[in-house]
Formats: C-alpha cells, structure tokens, sequence
C-alpha cells in the first residue's frame, strides 16, 4: 500500500520579489507526482509565483516528456506506478539528460536519500515540506543553474579525471561519469578553489545558494558521491579531502 503523505499547505504570503522580476518566459516545471490533490496543491502554489507547470503521473511518462522536451527543472517523486522516481533519475541521465531534479520522497532514511543522489537527483525533500521550503530550493537551485560561472578556465585534469567546463562533461579514465548538474556544479566550485579549505556553510552558499546552515547532510552526501565517482580509493580519498572540524579542500596534487 502506496505510503499517505501529509500535503503542504499553501501559504497566503505575497509573491517573492524574485519571481516578480522574472522575464515574460516564466521557468518551466515538471511535476511527476501520482497524488491528484498534491498535484493541485503544488500547481496553485507554483503557478502563483510565477511557474509554468506541467505534470504526468507515472514514470514512463516522465522519461518521455523530460527526454523529448525542454524543462528548466523538475519535481520527481520517489513513489509512482509503472517506473519509480529512483529508476526515472537513472533512466533521465544515462540519456544525457541533465535538467535538474528535485525529488519528493516520504522515506526518511539518509541511504534513500543518498541513492537517489547517486543516481543523479541535484536535491531532495521529505514529505511532508512547507511551501516556503520548496519555494526556496526552486528558486536557489533555478539562479546557481543560470548564473554565470566564475571560472575561465574551459577545461581541467586531475589523476585520470577531465572535466571539460564548456560542456559539462567529465570523463575518467577516458569513459563519461554520470554527474547531476548539483554535482558538476560543487565539483566546479572545488576546483576553483583548489588547495584552500571550504566550510559546509559556505558550500551551502555557494553552490546550492541556501543561507541557512542546517543542511550539511546535503554537503556531505554530495561529498560522498564525488569520491565515489571520481576517487580510486573513495573510503581513503586523496583529492577531496576532509579537514576535521573545518570543512573540505580539494587537493590538486597529493603527497
């Protein structure tokens, strides 16, 4: 039996300044969720502040609309009929597909939550979420997606690592690595600032554009991925390195 899930409740505060300010073209979503009312729950929350949504109840469909059409973002839940969320994430990045994705999941445990992180997800929120929250990480996950990258540089190598900035791809050992666009971009942000030491806090600022300091989980799950993917030892890594009680540092040439 499918697990009930608490709706968010859609707040009466004023639309956000940002969304105001948004182009005529608003940012375009996909919604997979199965739920009928959460879908017109979250479709009025967003439509007010300014999205553009669309939405498809089963994760066949979700492969098919997000391979075959542009979206600047999408909202994947975990449980849904033919294809759950972690198979859809799977299946949507070995396709090269690399719109980011949100997923809404009721499954509490960090092993859930870091699964569908490696399979290429870019955040997650536990059911049940307050509307400001979601709001929150749509639009930070929205603006680091769009912004402008600090770095010149068009490409770069470590160990057996090339990561080629331009067309956010990175390869080791010669072979493509399946990175999500929260990964390639904390990966970025590490290698700009190479050899010096970067807190949880200023990661969360950063690259996911968060202010609050609550969600270092989230830094250190995507930590973990990286070694996973990019490390030859991850349970002893060499190049994202952990300085206890500081934060990270990417070390460009180990000792």
């Amino acid at each position: 039996m499918r697990e009930k899930v608490s709706e968010p409740a859609v707040d009466s505060r004023p639309k956000s300044q940002s969304m105001k300010r948004r182009a005529s073209l608003p940012p375009r979503l996909l919604l997979v969720e199965d739920e009928s009312s959460l879908v017109l729950t979250l479709t009025d929350l967003l439509t007010s502040e300014g999205y553009q949504v669309e939405s498809v109840g089963d994760g066949l469909d979700a492969i098919g609309r997000a391979a075959q059409e542009n979206f600047n973002l999408i909202i994947l839940d975990v449980m849904l009929p033919r294809k759950n969320g972690f198979e859809v994430c799977r299946a949507l990045r070995r396709r090269g597909v690399h719109t980011p994705i949100i997923m809404l999941t009721a499954r509490s445990q960090v092993a859930d939550k870091v699964s569908g992180l490696k399979l290429g997800a870019d955040d997650y929120l536990a059911k049940p979420f307050e509307p400001s929250e979601l709001l929150a990480r749509l639009e930070a996950l929205l603006r680091r997606v769009s912004a402008p990258r600090e770095s010149q540089e068009e490409a770069y190598r470590f160990a057996s690592v090339a990561v080629d900035f331009r067309r956010t791809v990175v390869l080791r050992n010669g072979k493509p690595v399946e990175m999500s666009a929260r990964e390639f971009e904390l990966l970025t942000y590490f290698i700009q600032r190479r050899g010096a030491t970067v807190s949880r806090e200023e990661l969360l600022r950063k690259v996911w554009g968060y202010e609050a300091s609550t969600l270092t989980r989230t830094v250190d799950a995507h930590v973990w991925m990286l070694r996973q993917k990019l490390e030859e030892d991850p349970q002893n890594p060499r190049y994202f390195v952990t300085v206890r009680g500081l934060g990270y540092k990417f070390v460009e040439s180990p000792s």
